[in-house]
């Protein structure tokens, strides 16, 4: 089965599951014996139940393709939603879809992005230079300077902020989409500038 329009799929299957006899072990399995309506519908949620997981296994192969990006085939672009300076190129997915995204952001030396959220949930990881990676609502450039190979792993709507130092760094960032960040302090938005 391939993705499109699963749920129109399952739907034309259900009067097809309406004619299936499931035998119920009564009377000697006699298909003409009488069921309850609650054990009716029961049987036919569950026979439902069944078409969804395997259309929704079905369709989750057809997004998820083989894929192999190679450092130099990356294309950076500028992206409106963090402050001016990072670049982003998306290795796998598209970001404004319900599906996985897997995105690379290049941030320059002495870059801050403000306290935000995300409503999904992420993992970071630094591919290389050295980046700040702080918790809360109030930006602290205090904390430790991570280097390559480190990663963050946060809940979604969790209150963070990022920063480098004296060197720019590449983040490898992975979450399932649509992608959005909100600020904080909506004037740290480069979106309303």
């Amino acid at each position: 089965m391939c993705s499109g329009d699963i749920p129109g799929q399952i739907f034309k299957v259900l009067p097809f599951v309406q004619m299936v006899g499931v035998q119920d072990g009564r009377e000697g399995n006699n298909p003409y014996a009488q069921i309850s309506p609650k054990e009716d519908f029961m049987k036919q949620l569950l026979i439902f139940a069944a078409l969804i997981a395997f259309a929704v296994s079905a369709s989750a192969e057809d997004i998820m393709k083989v894929t192999l990006v190679k450092p130099d085939a990356l294309t950076w672009k500028d992206n409106p939603n963090i402050p001016k300076g990072a670049q982003v190129a998306v290795l796998v997915g598209d970001p404004t879809k319900a599906e996985v995204i897997v995105q690379r952001v290049k941030l320059p030396a002495n870059y801050k992005v403000p306290p935000h959220t995300h409503p999904y949930a992420e993992t970071v990881t630094v591919i290389s230079g050295s980046v700040g990676l702080g918790m809360g609502e109030k930006f602290d450039a205090k904390g430790e300077m991570v280097k390559a190979g480190a990663l963050f792993a946060q809940p979604a709507k969790h209150a963070h902020y990022v920063w480098t130092g004296k060197e720019g760094a590449i983040l490898q960032v992975q979450f399932v989409g649509p992608g959005g960040i909100d600020y904080i302090n909506a004037a740290d938005d480069p979106r309303k500038k």
